[in-house]
């Protein structure tokens, strides 16, 4: 093993499980194209998984043998060396939420960024971009809940708005009305009138 794939392992060895690693976090180790040809040797080896384009994660070691981080640490650890928001979609925020039995059986997770696929071993992540108000409130129950209403659409929105009204602690419900401009005119409405009807 060269020193340089020896250097980025000690460098991916030290940090917490299910962190990104891209080889501009790395040049400090060697020019672009060794980290890069590192990078891809480890990935060979299966020292690293290359998670989406520059983006790659150190397996996870346990008693029984290495596994691919969590889809959830990935996603986040993508977020966070992109600086993207990245959140769950509509489907997955109505069922968190009590609102549909419907299970996603797709991991689809909605994305300031760019539309692209994320490979986790035999995973695919769908990351679909979406609208900044989708987006709005992040990875908060309020955010959820617009997540949620997004994908229910204008027909259910008010009948979920009272349920969420019942079941939303009063402060959370209370930042998704304050958030309701930023929204669609339907959705604003629908909010309006949950709120104040």
């Amino acid at each position: 093993m060269t020193r340089l794939t020896e250097q980025i392992l000690t460098h991916t060895a030290g940090l917490p499980e299910g962190t990104s690693v891209s080889a501009k976090c790395l040049l400090h180790l060697g020019n672009r194209s060794a980290v890069d040809q590192a990078l891809s040797r480890l990935t060979e080896r299966g020292q690293l998984i290359r998670a989406a384009r520059g983006v790659y994660l150190r397996p996870i070691a346990s008693r029984f043998g290495t596994r691919t981080p969590s889809v959830e640490q990935a996603v986040e650890a993508l977020a966070t060396q992109r600086g993207e928001t990245i959140v769950s979609n509509g489907v997955a925020a109505a069922n968190a939420l009590g609102l549909t039995t419907q299970v996603p059986v797709r991991l689809v997770y909605l994305t300031s960024g760019c539309s692209r696929k994320m490979h986790l071993g035999e995973q695919v992540v769908e990351l679909r971009h979406a609208p900044r108000w989708q987006l709005a409130l992040a990875n908060r129950p309020a955010g959820e809940a617009v997540r949620a209403l997004a994908w229910l659409g204008p027909e259910r929105a008010e009948t979920a708005l009272r349920t969420l009204k019942r079941k939303m602690p009063p402060d959370e419900f209370r930042e998704l009305v304050v958030a309701a401009p930023q929204f669609p005119t339907w959705l604003a409405q629908a909010i309006g009138k949950a709120a104040y009807g």
